[in-house]
């Protein structure tokens, strides 16, 4: 993400063409191929978001879909955050802009 995007959950994201996950019991690894970074994602709850994300109109959509409760939220929003920064995520512009058109 460039540096004057900010992580926003009011919109729609995905998980990053360019990074591929690899099971683990813990959760995933999250290997970018464009930066050879290795991230881990600590939770099957949180590898489950990652990977839904594409499917739901927002990240709150895929919060609620995932089942992840009300008090572990601004924790899973702190984590995408960090994955957005990192650019393990990145949100759907072309989906954005349409729907911003209609």
């Amino acid at each position: 993400m460039s540096e004057t995007s900010v992580f926003d959950p009011g919109r729609a994201y995905r998980r990053s063409p360019r990074v591929a996950l690899r099971p683990e019991p813990f959760g995933a690894l999250a290997y970018d191929f464009g930066t050879r970074k290795l991230s881990f994602l600590k939770t099957p709850m949180l590898v489950e978001v990652v990977r839904t994300l594409e499917n739901q109109p927002d990240v709150h959509a895929t919060l609620d879909a995932a089942g992840v409760p009300g008090d572990q939220r601004a924790a899973y929003l702190k984590a995408l955050a960090g994955l957005a920064e990192a650019g393990t995520i990145e949100p759907r512009e072309n989906e954005s802009r349409e729907e911003d058109m209609r």
